[in-house]
């Protein structure tokens, strides 16, 4: 089997089949279409628990149909609110947090995700966090809200503890501008 060096969305998929086992607990910070959501589904399984968040009830309603078709739904609670809101409703620990910044796929552009609901969102994430738990997060430059989450994101977590957290940024140099890029945070071992 040969590997293939892909996307931003294809690395923060490897990252959650790595690091969730079944009978986790997961976050889908942004739930959009619901394809996220599903595969933290199938990836924690029966004995797991996905909660994701979106604002949109288009959103809600076309994961909830997904998870239903694939006998999934009871593995998750779909929650109609922002992701700035997730520790009111999710008591960690958790094993990872996915982010997928930016519209909804097919959606309104002018509801995108916004660094000051995006931060808040991403520390409480942190906080939630299991030791070697991880946090990934795919952003879209290609817009000027999205260039601007990129740029506060790099400088935010950047700013870590290198004690408490490991952070990998990855883009493709030669992709042109707005491709989307990926933010990996690893949780370490005594991380609390």
């Amino acid at each position: 089997m040969s590997y293939e060096l892909k996307s931003a969305r294809y690395l923060a998929r490897e990252v959650i089949l790595r690091a969730v086992e079944p009978g986790d607990t997961v976050v889908d910070a942004t739930m959009g279409n619901g394809h996220d959501t599903q595969m933290l589904c199938e990836t924690v399984g029966p004995e797991g628990r996905v909660f994701a968040f979106d604002v949109q009830a288009q959103a809600v309603e076309e994961t909830r149909k997904r998870l239903r078709e694939q006998g999934l739904d009871s593995r998750a609670e779909l929650i109609l609110s922002g992701h700035e809101h997730m520790a009111e409703y999710v008591k960690g620990p958790v094993k990872a947090v996915m982010f997928n910044l930016g519209w909804l796929p097919g959606g309104d552009h002018e509801v995108t995700t916004r660094w000051e609901t995006t931060r808040t969102a991403v520390e409480s994430a942190l906080d939630l966090l299991a030791p070697m738990g991880v946090l990934v997060i795919c952003a879209y430059p290609g817009h000027a809200e999205g260039e601007r989450e990129k740029q506060e994101l790099t400088a935010f977590l950047g700013g870590l503890d290198n004690r408490r957290y490991n952070v990998l940024h990855q883009r493709f140099l030669n992709a042109g501008l707005g491709a989307p890029e990926c933010f990996v945070i690893q949780k370490q071992n005594g991380g609390d």
